[in-house]
């Protein structure tokens, strides 16, 4: 046995050891948010179970699964404290709903409602109260116990039941190669009124598939919580050449609370021993990686009081299905990266596409499954972009188009599959899609509220998913009324909102995307018989018109003054102006009904506003002003000598807060980079030759500093790298006092304009 690490814990809130079984739950049920090699993992089945019998010891009577169904270990002290223990049938993992322990965005895992200990929500299997180990799972039997791999050898409960009882036997006839730690489940010295055993959980782990690896297999654990003692073990299975599963005696570790005093807690985790751990970089990392990875998040997240806002993540889907197919789609579409001819970053945008095709794919096969159906759905992307998802859904079967009001480059390399128009979409009657299944609003800016609206008046049976980005309501820029809340979590509840009043069973999801805004909104039932439609559709305008009178709305897209303290509308006073405009509204064009007259689409010609299009002569005089601030505020302190000489000759200057620095520019600087997104710190950023923003602070850059990045570089961002060396002039070199930190030799700009090279033009390759 050998102790990989222990970290010790002060509880001054009361959180443990609930804290720490929420912790243990993160791990169990969604291993990839420590471990990025791991796409996900499955419980497969749990169970309550006596404990083993050491050898030398009598099992207890009257522990029988079934006698203890229903029972958690949230409650429990987990190291010798008896209160807590409950009998009300939630789950033994002690997480919490919506604890914040995954770290990115979703809510604690293994949170879900009503959920029993047998995986399925039903009770233990054992239904004799009264009965032992060998009696409740066979144990003594004579016949060989077949645990096979494989979906359609025997159901995971079975499977889990078999491996109990030759784990069982395996304590009891004290296997030797077993770690010490093992013999510790479920002490002796519990108090025998509240020895109520031990729960066991068979999960499978799904590993990212790797570029140098021809298959990645499964890998599955059985797991046993002791919650009385505070101990979660990993016990790892391996397929004989009979396809029997059966547990493998290496890789085995330990998680272990422990209560030292008062406050006082340490959470540690102990393994096989060193020769007896086989790290494979994957599934079983090195000792050392538990030790210090793994270890600090589990204390990290046993203490944390913060409480997420957002659903777990693929909390709607199987996440096995979607490992899959994910890296199928990867594979199939990674060429795009190649030949990306937009100014986007090509690597977050084309995953980030795959991510969300992926994620469509399995939920509209999920729901073919529970309707019965056989033809794929068809769709409409409204605000498509790039138009790379409409591309992935069309290769994939699905009929549909994309629609945005602005045609993009990589268009035309789609080919004649892929059906995507140039248009501007408003919310009125002529733009109904009443023959599609669903409307797909991706980033969909000006149009996210509208989706729900479009979808609910299109047809009884369409349905949406919207992932939204940027803020709008239904005539402009959305105007924030609940500071209590972030504005990403107010603004996915009013879009919730929008749906409900639509008449949509609204569901939450997070996505596995490289986006800070990865929460989605499905409405694919409605909550109402059909024959109500009429009634529904007037609530729906309703409502729309009362948001709209809430704000004071103009026929722009100004957001006018905050009216009202939340989204219900019901108490609202209206001013009689904005009442008849509203009515005017609802006027009739040609037949067709205009839902809101206000609604602006975006400019079909995209403005720059990143500073870039900002006139040189004014880029140049704000970065010699910040950076003359920054290099005069060194010489107004004292200067501290090192050892170092030669790093001291050289000038870097002081840091400023970005606050700092706009109290020394002029009010028609700053009134000018308001106008741009991002403002200053966009500008100062832009450059990267001269400043280095970090943590809102400003920066010289250093470029003796300046490290090689760890990640290998994709081929085109390499080629531009090596064709910009030399094509622009060195601004220390003209205007720092101590001129440029490095040599003429290992400074990619130029020393001079005898240094300059012309700049080489890129050659895209040519798409097949």
């Amino acid at each position: 046995m050998g102790l990989a690490g222990a970290i010790a814990l002060r509880d001054s809130a009361s959180l443990l050891p609930r804290g720490f079984w929420a912790a243990v739950s993160v791990w169990l049920e969604k291993p990839q948010v420590v471990n990025k090699r791991l796409s996900g993992s499955r419980i497969e089945a749990e169970r309550r179970v006596p404990a083993p019998a050491v050898a030398g010891h009598r099992a207890r009577p009257g522990r029988g699964a079934g006698a203890v169904e229903g029972r958690t270990g949230q409650g429990g002290k987990g190291t010798g404290a008896e209160e807590g223990r409950r009998g009300d049938g939630e789950r033994g993992t002690g997480a919490e709903e919506g604890r914040g322990m995954t770290g990115d965005g979703g809510k604690g895992a293994g949170a879900e409602e009503g959920r029993g200990m047998t995986g399925d929500g039903g009770k233990g299997t054992g239904t004799e109260e009264g009965r032992g180990i060998a009696g409740d799972w066979g144990q003594g039997r004579e016949e060989e116990r077949q645990v096979t791999a494989g979906d359609g050898a025997i159901p995971h409960p079975t499977m889990l039941e078999a491996l109990w009882s030759d784990f069982s036997g395996m304590i009891a006839q004290e296997d030797s190669e077993m770690p010490a730690f093992i013999k510790e489940l479920e002490k002796e010295n519990q108090p025998e009124t509240d020895a109520l055993g031990l729960d066991v959980v068979l999960r499978t782990l799904f590993p990212k598939s790797h570029p140098h690896h021809f298959s990645v297999q499964w890998s599955k654990e059985m797991v046993i919580k002791d919650t009385f003692n505070g101990t979660v073990t990993f016990l790892p299975l391996e397929e004989n050449d009979e396809g029997k599963y059966q547990i493998k005696k290496c890789n085995i570790y330990q998680i272990r609370l422990t209560h030292t005093k008062d406050d006082e807690w340490s959470v540690s985790i102990l393994t096989s021993s060193p020769e007896n751990w086989v790290a494979d970089g994957i599934v079983y990392p090195k000792r050392t990686w538990l030790g210090n990875e793994l270890l600090s998040k589990l204390a990290k997240w046993s203490t944390e009081e913060k409480q997420s806002e957002f659903k777990s993540t693929l909390s709607l889907i199987s996440v096995a299905k979607y490992s899959r197919v994910y890296q199928e789609l990867k594979k199939k579409y990674k060429e795009m990266v190649k030949v990306w001819p937009e100014v986007t970053d090509p690597e977050k945008f084309v995953y980030e596409d795959v991510a969300i095709a992926t994620y469509l794919l399995i939920l509209w096969e999920e729901e073919r499954a529970e309707k019965g159906l056989s033809k794929k759905q068809s769709f409409v992307d409204l605000g498509c972009g790039n138009g790379l998802l409409v591309h992935i859904l069309s290769n994939e079967g699905y009929p549909g188009r994309g629609i945005d009001i602005r045609r993009r480059k990589i268009w035309d390399m789609y080919g004649p599959q892929t059906h995507l128009e140039e248009c501007a979409i408003r919310p009125d009657d002529s733009y109904l899609f009443p023959n599609v299944d669903w409307l797909i609003g991706n980033h969909s800016d000006e149009l996210t509220p509208w989706i729900p609206v479009i979808a609910a008046r299109s047809s009884y049976s369409c349905c949406y998913f919207v992932l939204p980005c940027c803020f709008f309501d239904f005539h402009g820029k959305y105007n924030r009324r609940q500071s209590q809340k972030t504005q990403y979590r107010e603004y996915l509840d009013f879009v919730t909102e929008v749906g409900l009043k639509c008449g949509f069973s609204v569901e939450e999801d997070c996505l596995r995307i490289p986006s800070t805004k990865r929460v989605c909104l499905i409405g694919k039932s409605r909550t109402y018989p059909p024959l109500q439609e009429d009634r529904i559709d007037k609530q729906r305008t309703q409502y729309i018109n009362n948001r709209q009178s809430c704000t004071g709305v103009t026929s722009d897209k100004t957001v006018g003054s905050n009216q009202c303290d939340s989204h219900h509308v019901v108490n609202c006073v209206v001013d009689q102006a904005v009442e008849l405009e509203c009515a005017a509204n609802e006027t009739k064009t040609d037949g067709d009904r205009v839902w809101w007259s206000g609604f602006q689409p975006r400019e079909k010609v995209e403005q720059v506003r990143n500073c870039a299009a900002l006139p040189r002569d004014f880029v140049d005089v704000v970065v010699l002003t910040v950076a003359s601030l920054l290099l005069n505020a060194t010489q107004e302190k004292p200067w501290e000598h090192t050892l170092d000489v030669h790093l001291n000759t050289w000038n870097k200057g002081e840091s400023l807060s970005l606050r700092e620095v706009a109290e020394h520019l002029d009010k028609e600087t700053l009134k000018r980079l308001k106008n741009e997104y991002g403002g200053l710190q966009t500008l100062l950023r832009n450059n990267h030759q001269v400043f280095e923003v970090l943590n809102g602070r400003v920066h010289i850059r250093d470029w003796r500093e300046e490290k090689p990045s760890k990640r290998t570089k994709p081929e085109v961002k390499r080629r531009f790298s090596a064709e910009a060396f030399k094509t622009r002039l060195c601004w220390f070199f003209s205007h720092h006092p101590d001129g440029c930190s490095l040599t003429s030799e290992s400074c990619p700009y130029a020393h001079g304009t005898e240094e300059l090279r012309q700049p080489q033009i890129m050659k895209k390759k040519k798409h097949p």
